[in-house]
């Protein structure tokens, strides 16, 4: 008896361990599948609600297409972006340094921009470099797109 239970904990041990292994494969074959293309950016994103009151920030990947930044999780299993942040009528509202508190879970040496897109209005954070290639995308904007982007300090 105590030998046919030690076999059926290690065969729900196994079968953990086997989920767990498959559910990271997919995790990473699907970034795989994201950054292969080109265009994409390490950027954490987190909402601010119509109270001004931020939420959670949350690990994802942006990918350039056309006029719109898309926004995907890392951890999940959509190739379905969570957000979609359109370049026309994009407002950059502020710029800074992350708070020592939230840079932590932030990418290394990570600036925070501050953008609105219509009744959107959410924080990214990335790495200069990245920031850079994000406000050099807004300024390249074909002629007529009303793009707003503050003075630097």
């Amino acid at each position: 008896m105590t030998g046919q239970l030690a076999l059926d904990a290690g065969g729900i041990i196994a079968a953990v361990v086997l989920l767990a292994a498959m559910l990271f494969v997919a995790v990473a074959f699907r970034r795989w599948l994201f950054v292969r293309g080109g265009g994409t950016v390490e950027c954490s994103l987190r909402l601010i609600g119509e109270d001004g009151v931020p939420g959670a920030w949350r690990l994802g990947i942006g990918r350039y297409k056309g006029d719109v930044l898309h926004w995907h999780r890392v951890f999940g299993f959509s190739r379905r972006p969570r957000q979609v942040i359109h370049r026309r009528g994009l407002v950059v509202s502020n710029r800074r340094a992350p708070d020592p508190g939230e840079s932590g879970g932030l990418v290394p040496e990570a600036g925070i921009i501050e953008v609105r897109d219509g009744d959107l209005t959410v924080e990214l954070a990335m790495s200069s470099a990245a920031l850079t290639g994000f406000l050099s995308w807004l300024e390249a904007a074909p002629p007529g797109f009303p793009v707003d982007i503050p003075d630097q300090d």
